[in-house]
């Protein structure tokens, strides 16, 4: 599904990202990516959605060669990977419904496709009832539940989570990650990369450990232990 080899990314202040990086996700699988400031989790993400491109080595995600993929097909590749961040990104001034609908009608869908997908994602991340409420009206947990429908719009195979529950308190933290958990559930690959200890050992997954852009660790069950 996701594999990188020999990837290396170095800014122009000579900065070393990534060094070197070999990865291997399988389909299906829930991984955490952990590591603290500076080890290379944001790039990384900046890379498997080709917002930028590595000075060496390759990214393949399912058929797409996205070190060579040409920027008229990055949207394509992006309906295949569903993005949520830490922030939301919602349209203020847009209805849930309208700011999940957004992202099928920049894709050209047609009404009807929009008027049957919206509800089932609404309904996945349990907020059919908040259809017509603004972000303004929502708490935070619930304007990233938002944010993971809009995800959810072009049934991804992947999805993408940096940092998702890092402006949420536990409750909420904890509603984000088990609806994560039931994405998952459906064959979605998810990519979890977090700062948050008690996700990850909650969580008893796989763990990848970066440090100074380079892999310290990869456990099947691990935990986080920087």
């Amino acid at each position: 599904m996701i594999k990188l080899e020999n990837v290396t990314k170095i800014y122009p202040t000579t900065t070393v990202a990534l060094r070197n990086l070999n990865l291997h996700i399988k389909p299906g699988e829930f991984v955490s990516v952990i590591g603290q400031s500076g080890s290379g989790k944001t790039t990384l993400v900046k890379l498997l959605i080709a917002e930028e491109r590595p000075n060496k080595g390759s990214i393949a995600i399912g058929d797409w060669d996205i070190t060579k993929i040409d920027s008229n097909s990055v949207p394509f590749l992006r309906r295949q990977i569903g993005v949520i961040f830490q922030d939301y990104k919602l349209l203020p001034k847009k209805t849930v419904f309208e700011n999940i609908s957004f992202a099928l009608e920049v894709a050209g869908e047609r009404g009807q496709h929009i008027a049957k997908v919206v509800p089932q994602v609404l309904d996945i991340v349990g907020l059919h009832r908040k259809k017509d409420s603004y972000p303004y009206q929502l708490s935070g947990g619930e304007q990233q539940r938002v944010s993971i429908a809009r995800a959810l719009v072009h049934r991804p195979k992947i999805i993408v989570a940096d940092e998702p529950t890092g402006n949420l308190d536990t409750i909420n933290t904890e509603e984000i990650i088990e609806i994560l958990k039931k994405i998952n559930q459906f064959g979605t690959t998810i990519l979890l990369f977090t700062h948050n200890r008690d996700i990850v050992n909650r969580l008893r997954r796989r763990v990848i450990t970066l440090h100074n852009g380079e892999i310290a660790m990869d456990q099947a069950e691990g935990k986080y232990i920087l």
